[in-house]
């Protein structure tokens, strides 16, 4: 499964990430990158009086295999 990862810049200038699944896989970075400038612009998260997705810092797909070791029968 492919998500995307957003890494921000938080208001205490930690990293924060967002990972967000069944998100379209041909955008581009202008489209990510306005889209994370809005996020931070809206000030919707926020933790004990802290943004905490402010600036973006870096966007990326990461592609996740899953592997059934074993599964127990019923």
């Amino acid at each position: 499964m492919k998500t995307l990862k957003l890494t921000f810049r938080s208001g205490s200038h930690s990293t924060r990430t967002m990972q967000l699944k069944y998100v379209a896989e041909e955008l581009d970075e202008a489209t990510i990158k306005q889209a994370m400038q809005e996020i931070g612009e809206l000030q919707l998260f926020e933790n004990k009086g802290v943004q905490l997705y402010v600036n973006p810092v870096k966007a990326e797909y990461v592609d996740t295999e899953e592997k059934v070791v074993f599964a127990a029968e019923d």
